[in-house]
């Protein structure tokens, strides 16, 4: 099922807000607008949460490189797009493609970018051949999508294991004030 044909929520890292139902497209429209944060999450169910960046539809594919060892991202070309018209970055800040680990000084993309709308014969093919952004590799493709899959994999791995967790912690509760009801003695402690 394409997440296309999906209603879809957003739950905010900050605040814990939940959106949604939602389409897809808005989805995408707020994530290309800076308004999903590397942190916040996505569901298509409302239970089932994964990091936004994790939907590679969402193109959530670029790190702004904030200081020399320190990177703001992933987000959407378009997110940081945004933030370099409100002025938070520079001609020189670096940016780079996550899938295929180019990198980018900022000020060059957006002329590379402009020239390009400009241009009477701008399109894929000319972009795949200057190896821009928006080419595709179909090799990089597949690795990224395998990537992807495997990471929902394990964060489904790691719910199901929270939950079981949960509710071990939930009947060790119960058996200890079973137990301190019977004996009037506190319950052992629980190892950790």
């Amino acid at each position: 099922m394409s997440p296309e044909s999906s209603r879809w929520y957003l739950l905010k890292h900050d605040d814990a807000t939940i959106f949604g139902p939602l389409e897809f497209q808005q989805l995408r429209a707020w994530a290309t607008e800076a308004q999903v944060s590397p942190l916040d999450k996505v569901s298509n169910d409302n239970q089932t949460w994964i990091k936004a960046p994790m939907l590679p539809e969402l193109e959530m594919d670029w790190l702004v490189e904030v200081t020399a060892d320190r990177l703001y991202g992933p987000t959407t070309l378009g997110a940081v797009r945004e933030f370099y018209v409100i002025g938070e970055l520079a001609d020189n800040t670096q940016i780079l493609n996550a899938t295929d680990g180019s990198s980018y000084r900022l000020g060059d993309l957006i002329e590379n970018e402009e020239e390009e709308e400009q241009a009477p014969d701008s399109g894929s093919a000319k972009k795949e051949a200057q190896g821009q952004p928006g080419s595709i590799d179909p090799g990089r493709a597949g690795i990224r999508v395998s990537l992807q899959q495997r990471i929902r994999e394990l964060e489904e791995a790691l719910l199901e294991e929270r939950r079981a967790y949960d509710e071990l912690e939930s009947q060790f509760k119960k058996l200890a004030e079973s137990y301190e009801a019977k004996t009037g003695e506190s319950a052992p402690v629980r190892p950790n």
